[in-house]
């Protein structure tokens, strides 16, 4: 994602919604969104303003944007890419967004927030199927086996995994092996399997102008 210098916190207010971007911080009374759950600014108190269709539309995929961590010409084409695959485009927009590797990272437990899993990646930090692996959009297939060598396996936030997991949860689509530093993909993920509050309908509706 591009370098957002601003308060990222200012982003969950803007969206209405916590997107994690912080990690653990955001369970914790520090979380801005939790002190001040409006908007930013000047008329972010104003509750009563009505938005129009376009606004929600746009609202909704910022949103998404941001939770993935993608900039707006990689979101397209995953929606490109969603519309033009058999099924319903808005799902299967979120399934691509959710087989990306640095979130799977991040929901096996490796890391506190997606943009740690992405740099985590990038740093050569894990192995996919026996290879080293440094491109965070690359997409997991079901079978894929992700582990962290040996070397890297003293990094504080690594070794925290079984916590992370055991406080997080971890979907069902996934499996774990914390003491072992490993994660299987059982299956490509659902719909279903995303809790996050997404109106992927509003997306599709946006791009579909």
């Amino acid at each position: 994602m591009a370098k957002y210098n601003d308060s990222k916190c200012r982003l969950c207010r803007r969206e209405g919604v916590k997107l994690m971007i912080k990690g653990d911080r955001c369970h914790t009374p520090k979380c801005a969104f939790e002190r001040r759950p409006y908007a930013p600014g000047q008329h972010g108190h104003n509750t009563r303003k009505k938005l129009s269709d376009y606004a929600l539309q746009l609202r909704e995929k910022q949103k998404v944007r941001r939770i993935y961590g993608v900039l707006e010409q990689q979101f397209r084409n995953y929606f490109t890419k969603a519309d033009r695959a058999k099924g319903i485009t808005g799902h299967n927009l979120l399934i691509s967004l959710e087989r990306r590797l640095d979130n799977v990272i991040y929901r096996l437990g490796f890391a506190s927030s997606r943009q740690q899993a992405r740099q985590l990646v990038r740093h050569g930090l894990f192995t996919m199927n026996g290879r080293k692996v440094t491109i965070p959009s690359l997409l997991i297939k079901a079978g894929d086996v992700l582990e962290v060598p040996e070397k890297h396996r003293k990094v504080a936030v690594l070794a925290d995994a079984p916590q992370v997991i055991a406080r997080r949860g971890l979907p069902g689509w996934l499996e774990v092996d914390g003491t072992a530093f490993r994660g299987v993909v059982k299956s490509l993920p659902q719909r279903e399997d995303i809790q996050t509050p997404i109106n992927e309908d509003l997306i599709v509706e946006l791009y579909s102008k």
